[in-house]
């Protein structure tokens, strides 16, 4: 599956995407950001467990509780505001 970074998620990761396996008991997008966390520190600071972390499945914005099962693609992104 392809992880995607966007924004500040990005910046403080230093890429902005990879192509990874999620075992096989990761079946959420929350799931999925936690088995992240544990991979480096700079995943665990990017990553930043709180209300303000955004995700998108294939595309579609996505809650933590999404699953994953069929993804192809999973993007992480900051909250976005508009003018």
């Amino acid at each position: 599956m392809k992880i995607l970074y966007f924004g500040k998620v990005r910046e403080a990761l230093g890429c902005g995407e990879e192509e990874l396996e999620a075992p096989r008991g990761v079946k959420t997008v929350g799931e999925l950001a936690d088995w992240l966390r544990q991979r480096s520190e700079r995943h665990k600071a990017a990553l930043v467990k709180d209300e303000t972390l955004r995700a998108a499945v294939n595309q579609e914005h996505a809650s933590m509780e999404t699953a994953i099962a069929n993804a192809e693609e999973v993007a992480f992104f900051p909250p976005m505001t508009g003018g």
